[in-house]
């Protein structure tokens, strides 16, 4: 087998896992650890200036999701607290609801949070299966929705295939059920136009950190005259819906962020979906016995996920990470077997290609180069692996 060595810069393709921090939003960030440090709660002139920032943040992200009013935006430390506030809040709140109604390929911060509510008897949770292409049953979704539905948790789009949900109305569907509608948008923020008003969300999960900013900040969108239970108890930040002193600095970045997202969505993200579609073209033609994973038609501009028959994809990444190239998969080594996301699974791909699915997710500072390099080494990479034939039992031994 060839053994891939580079000195090359990186190719990095693996930005629904996070994404570099623009140096305009760091800018931003340094003043806040030194001289512009204070509490946003104090009331003298430092706290006022850090609060000041804090607000001037929130509108740019009310801004991006297209909400109504600033007040419909709280900061919160990113998306898995987002997700976690909304479905704990609306079932406290939905007194007599006891049933949620979720998708089987959510992100493990809401599948994770239904699950253990389930096992402590607190609610019943219906999770609505998906074909094929990663879209919802619409006839089971609607059939499980009834008058015990508090809540509905949908994915605005699945960070592994990017396929999107039609979750407008999925909203529309819930209101009329007399549920709440809760959207986790971590991976269509910022990729695809989000405009609040014209929706019925109630509440929509966001986080900076797959927007060129900084981690362990998040957003998350309460449309206003809906009640929130809050997650954290202490002081009065956030209104009163989010308690602990705030994170300015990283407000401000994730403030900064959330205005460069808006301004360039519309010319950025048409270019970034050539790029895709460029290396996916190539992809199918040079490498034999590769399959798209998704809905063609209805997904992120930035995501492609392509699964190679009879590859394991741990030892294809190994490879490209070698040539400095970074993609994910979507299986992980667990108990001595791999494992496949159970995304990849719920969409039944066919066995032979299942363990040999690879994520490449494009952002703004992706170019030309970068999928010349992806394509000048990808294809020998597969048929190297396929002509040794490792065998799937041995993959994570």
């Amino acid at each position: 087998m060839t053994t891939f060595v580079s000195s090359a810069p990186w190719v990095y393709l693996d930005n629904n896992a996070t994404t570099p921090v623009d140096p305009r939003v760091v800018d931003t960030m340094l003043p806040f650890f030194r001289e512009n440090f204070a509490n946003p709660s104090s009331a003298h002139a430092l706290g006022v200036a850090s609060r000041n920032a804090v607000t001037a943040a929130r509108r740019q992200v009310q801004l991006l999701l297209g909400a109504e009013f600033e007040k419909e935006i709280i900061f919160t430390s990113g998306g898995t607290e987002s997700n976690n506030t909304a479905i704990l809040s609306a079932l406290e709140i939905q007194q007599g609801r006891n049933e949620i109604v979720t998708s089987v390929v959510e992100h493990p911060s809401v599948l994770a949070v239904c699950d253990r509510l389930e096992r402590s008897g607190r609610a019943v949770v219906h999770r609505i299966p998906v074909d094929e292409g990663g879209q919802l049953d619409r006839d089971a979704y609607r059939s499980a929705l009834s008058a015990n539905t508090a809540l509905v948790s949908m994915q605005w789009a699945n960070n592994e295939t990017g396929a999107q949900l039609p979750v407008k109305e999925l909203a529309h569907d819930a209101h009329d059920a007399g549920a709440m509608f809760h959207c986790d948008a971590v991976q269509a923020a910022g990729k695809v136009a989000i405009h609040t008003q014209s929706t019925q969300i109630d509440m929509l999960s966001i986080s900076a950190h797959k927007m060129h900013g900084p981690k362990g900040v998040g957003a998350l969108y309460i449309r206003s005259g809906t009640r929130l239970a809050p997650l954290l108890h202490g002081g009065k930040q956030e209104r009163g819906r989010r308690a602990g002193t705030e994170n300015t600095a990283a407000i401000a970045g994730f403030g900064v962020a959330a205005d460069l997202a808006n301004r360039v969505l519309h010319s950025e993200m048409p270019r970034i979906a050539a790029l895709r579609d460029w290396l996916e073209e190539e992809i199918l033609r040079r490498i034999p016995a590769s399959i798209p994973i998704g809905n063609w038609n209805n997904r992120l501009p930035n995501t492609l996920n392509i699964a190679f028959e009879d590859v394991e994809a741990d030892s294809l990444l190994t490879l490209l990470d070698r040539a400095c190239i970074a993609v994910s998969s979507g299986s992980a080594c667990a108990s001595g077997s791999m494992e496949p996301s159970h995304v990849l699974r719920s969409m039944r791909v066919p066995f032979a290609y299942l363990r040999g699915a690879v994520r490449f997710s494009f952002s703004r500072e992706n170019s030309e180069r970068d999928v010349a390099r992806v394509l000048d080494v990808l294809p020998r990479a597969v048929h190297d692996l396929r002509a040794a034939m490792v065998p799937l039992e041995a993959a994570c031994a």
